[in-house]
């Protein structure tokens, strides 16, 4: 897996956040597990 430019990662076990500045070969870890890739947050509507 690739680390993607611009995208978070979050960590399963302890909720820890790390944005990606420089995408690369590799994996993010955290609390010796691997981070996963953050889902987009939904936007308020505009009604």
């Amino acid at each position: 897996m690739a680390n993607e430019l611009g995208k978070r990662y979050v960590c399963p076990t302890c909720g820890s956040n790390v944005l990606c500045t420089k995408g690369g070969e590799g994996v993010v870890n955290c609390c010796e597990t691997e981070m996963e890739l953050q889902q987009p947050r939904k936007l308020p509507s505009s009604d």
